[in-house]
């Protein structure tokens, strides 16, 4: 059952469904719980069930029954994220599109003031904030959450650069659905689909607005999540950063946010083949020469910022391709880190995704779900 709005909403919300029984409902039912009922016709729900092999295709079913503002659709096959939320993104019909995952769920508040900044600013991306949690009901702000912090009014990268490296997801921005066309972005297909889409999105955007407020809260630890499935998959990185440097070529061959780029993406790789939970140590040797074959194909005529440090001296092993050394350094590395704290696990990683600021650490963890504050 599919159904129809009667006019364009302002929002469509897309939820890829895949083997997510146990937690759909709270993802449904804390988008609907948040939707005023003055606000019905401005939010749409397009669901798409990735021929999911549990019971979410029913649950849809049943919800789409009690709900008129949420579309279903059913695919035949399943697809994977990223197709299936291009399926929802070519059913939706609302000015702005927020691709939320099915297995995360939103706090209390949030849609009142994603509309409200939404009909303010007029931008063509907005950015929102978001919590970690864990399984265990801890929260936790994100390393790069506070480059969202003191962001005036609508702004280009060009005057915020740091938002660059705000986590890339698809789900901690909302963007206009027609520039999202006119910049030709689309999924692919594979896992770190969201790499060739992020970037892009706000390297491309005339109006980035921050809406800082916690807005999402990204589960932690699920069986099956990508970040904590040992799989020879996490290769489909390579492939999704090839894309990203071919949409830049094509847009930007003056070699612009290149340098910039070019660091991120080295950084992901380290996080990734330094993680236990992501690769069998089997696999890791020949990631890391990928790493290094990307390092040389993509480094920039004129250099870039390499980082100091131990992050810096690994950005250096990449560029010699020494694994070996790499090896070395990461067992000491966390050798040291057992020493400093005898209880850490043996799957810890050796790096993180994005280096916090060391304010954020004295910063308030657990924020009041109402309104984002602190």
């Amino acid at each position: 059952m599919v159904n129809q709005p009667t006019r364009a909403p302002l929002l469509s919300i897309v939820v890829p469904v895949y083997g997510v029984e146990a937690y759909l409902p709270q993802c449904l039912d804390s988008i609907h719980a948040d939707i005023p009922a003055d606000e019905a016709a401005a939010v749409e729900v397009v669901a798409v069930d990735d021929a999911s092999p549990d019971g979410c295709g029913q649950m849809l079913r049943e919800h789409a029954a009690d709900h008129p503002g949420v579309r279903v659709l059913h695919l035949s096959k399943n697809v994977g994220l990223g197709l299936a939320r291009n399926a929802g993104l070519d059913a939706a019909t609302g000015r702005y599109v927020w691709f939320v995952d099915s297995d995360d769920w939103l706090p209390p508040g949030t849609i009142p003031a994603v509309l409200d900044r939404l009909r303010t600013d007029r931008p063509d991306v907005m950015m929102i904030d978001h919590l970690r949690v864990h399984e265990c009901g801890r929260q936790e702000v994100d390393a790069s959450s506070w480059l969202l912090r003191g962001t005036p009014g609508v702004v280009r990268l060009a005057d915020r650069p740091q938002l660059l490296r705000v986590q890339h997801t698809a789900w901690n921005k909302v963007v206009r659905r027609e520039f999202m066309a006119e910049l030709g972005l689309r999924f692919h297909p594979g896992w770190y689909e969201d790499i060739p889409f992020s970037h892009p999105l706000l390297i491309g955007a005339e109006r980035i607005s921050v809406l800082d407020e916690v807005c999402y809260l990204y589960r932690q630890g699920r069986q099956g999540a990508i970040t904590s499935t040992r799989s020879g998959r996490h290769f489909d990185a390579f492939e999704q950063y090839d894309r990203l440097f071919a949409w830049l070529r094509q847009r930007h061959p003056d070699g612009r946010w290149h340098a910039e780029l070019f660091d991120l993406m080295v950084n992901h790789f380290l996080v990734v083949v330094g993680n236990d939970d992501r690769l069998h140590p089997h696999l890791r040797r020949s990631f890391f020469r990928r790493v290094a074959g990307h390092y040389r194909r993509y480094l920039p005529g004129g250099g870039y910022p390499r980082p100091g440090g131990v992050a810096g001296l690994k950005h250096r092993l990449v560029g010699r391709d020494s694994y070996l050394a790499y090896a070395a350094l990461r067992r000491a590395h966390r050798l040291a880190g057992r020493l400093r704290n005898p209880a850490a696990t043996s799957t810890s990683t050796d790096g993180a995704d994005t280096v916090p600021d060391p304010t954020t650490e004295s910063r308030t963890l657990v924020r009041t779900q109402g309104n984002g504050s602190e």
